[in-house]
């Protein structure tokens, strides 16, 4: 299975009730269909605290794969057959951040073996914790290499399981049907915990950590130039991103 160097986080404001009926959408008619075509459906989610937002992860190869999936998909007849019923569950869908790796190990790395076989049908389950740095421009290699060697030690010794570590993709939109947030410059980070229990322990053991307490997570917020974004996120039944 071929290692992806492109990832969109996609952020969608749903209609009032929207949410569910695009899951199913993407459940029963999007997963396959885009994955033909070289995509990879990393993950689908509910945001635990906003009933109206739904979260997902997709990937490519690189750049002029992504433009030549995304006209295939956008052009073609399974769109075509179901826009209307999925853009009418939709507000918006243009919070959009395109990123690439931080680091040689790929993201989604437990993903890349599930897809190899064929295990979208093992029940999705945990929590998936989404946190955004905004960091000035070119601070973004510096934040992952600092968030590799001093954070992800310690919140793997908390008991979370850093699932991807990614930073902005600077190039070009290359599919400009589909707008996305360009011009900035962020560091994210996506963890998994088995349940909310998991969650509460692993955030306990940090608080009693004197080293994330006083330099890592001090360290990490002062080159910032807004507070994190952070987000908790069930994935959906399909999702490879899970536990």
């Amino acid at each position: 299975m071929q290692r992806h160097a492109i990832f969109e986080l996609r952020r969608y404001r749903m209609r009032p009730g929207g949410r569910d009926t695009l899951i199913d959408l993407f459940d029963t008619a999007f997963v396959e269909p885009q994955e033909a075509l070289g995509m990879r459906i990393e993950g689908e989610f509910r945001d635990c605290d906003d009933p109206n937002a739904f979260v997902w992860v997709r990937s490519f190869a690189d750049m002029d794969a992504r433009a030549q999936a995304l006209q295939s998909f956008y052009g073609g007849n399974v769109w075509a057959a179901h826009r209307a019923a999925a853009n009418a569950t939709m507000l918006n869908s243009d919070n959009v951040l395109l990123l690439k790796p931080a680091g040689a190990e790929p993201p989604f790395a437990r993903n890349l073996q599930r897809a190899e076989e064929g295990n979208r049908s093992l029940p999705a389950s945990g929590i998936v914790v989404v946190s955004t740095c905004s960091l000035a421009p070119g601070k973004e290699t510096a934040l992952a290499g600092f968030f590799s060697e001093h954070a992800r030690p310690i919140l793997r010794e908390a008991g979370a399981r850093i699932e991807a570590m990614l930073i902005s993709e600077h190039s070009p939109n290359s599919f400009p049907r589909l707008p996305v947030r360009e011009g900035e410059t962020v560091f994210v980070w996506l963890e998994c915990h088995q349940d909310e229990a998991s969650l509460l322990r692993c955030r306990e053991r940090l608080s009693r950590n004197s080293d994330w307490t006083d330099h890592v997570q001090p360290s990490i917020d002062a080159q910032c130039w807004r507070p994190i974004e952070v987000s908790y996120l069930t994935p959906s039944s399909r999702s490879l991103c899970a536990w």
